[in-house]
């Protein structure tokens, strides 16, 4: 019987996939606004707004936690800047904006951005 599978997979092996999600997670959290693909995007998305919701929590714990994946600096903005930010917000941290396609290699593209 077909199970379904769980999450994006991107055409990568799961320790390079960790590592991609890492890196745009930390690029969104630094710069709250990245170019990427679109399934890059929608694979990032949820595990962002997971972040966001420990970090909300405030508790040395949460922090922590966010300190064993993201750089310090990174932890700081998150716990400091961005969480506050959405303390009456119950979900959906950020938003997925679709562009049109690359130009060499025709790849659909997206914005994906914290809500204001």
């Amino acid at each position: 019987m077909r199970k379904r599978k769980r999450g994006y997979i991107l055409s990568r092996k799961s320790g390079q996939r960790k590592a991609l999600i890492k890196s745009l997670m930390s690029a969104l959290f630094l710069h709250e606004k990245i170019k990427t693909t679109e399934a890059k995007a929608k694979a990032v998305a949820p595990f962002a707004d997971k972040c966001i919701t420990r970090a909300k929590d405030g508790k040395i714990h949460s922090r922590r936690l966010l300190a064993g994946v993201f750089s310090p600096n990174i932890v700081k903005k998150l716990m400091d800047d961005i969480a506050p930010r959405y303390k009456e917000r119950r979900g959906g941290y950020t938003r997925i904006i679709k562009l049109g396609p690359r130009k060499s290699d025709g790849a659909k593209m997206a914005v994906i951005e914290l809500v204001k």
